[in-house]
């Protein structure tokens, strides 16, 4: 696995709320922050919330430090899809995003991540020891996934209770 491929990830749940409600939590930025490991929280950059919306987000790892990144919504399709791209809107170092499909009465919700193509922190330690590429990508898609399924489980706990 290399990075230049675009490693992705991408983790499923099935919310019986409605899909309004599943919408207006992965709309809130914040949210992923009660449930993930790394993710400490974002502010919007301005009052937009559509595609092209800019957005400061922060976090945290054991290895890297804490740092943030500028995002951009890039997609926004509403009640279906809200994602963003990270660093740069056309050459993102990451991309992450959410889909949902309406099921009458529940939500599959899917939770989606690509590498790349730009570069990431994660460059350095490929930099650093190349012949380890495989392995540094595994575990930073396994640590990504974890945090991922969390902030899944916890949008269908909140959903779920709201009821």
């Amino acid at each position: 696995m290399k990075y230049a491929d675009g490693p992705r990830a991408e983790v499923e749940i099935v919310v019986d709320a409605p899909i309004d409600r599943v919408w207006n939590l992965v709309t809130d930025i914040n949210l992923p922050a009660q449930f993930s490991a790394e993710f400490i929280g974002a502010e919007w950059v301005d009052e937009r919330r559509e595609a092209g919306a800019s957005l400061v987000g922060r976090n945290h790892h054991p290895a890297m430090g804490e740092w943030q990144t500028t995002s951009w919504v890039n997609r926004y399709e509403r009640q279906r899809a809200f994602g963003w791209a990270v660093s740069d809107l056309e050459n993102p170092s990451a991309t992450w995003w959410f889909e949902l499909d309406d099921r009458g009465g529940s939500v599959g919700l899917r939770y989606g991540f690509r590498m790349g193509p730009a570069p990431s922190g994660l460059n350095i330690a490929i930099q650093a020891m190349p012949e380890k590429e495989d392995r540094i990508i595994a575990r930073r898609l396994e640590e990504h996934e974890r945090n991922m399924r969390a902030t899944l489980e916890g949008i269908k706990q909140l959903a779920e209770s709201d009821r």
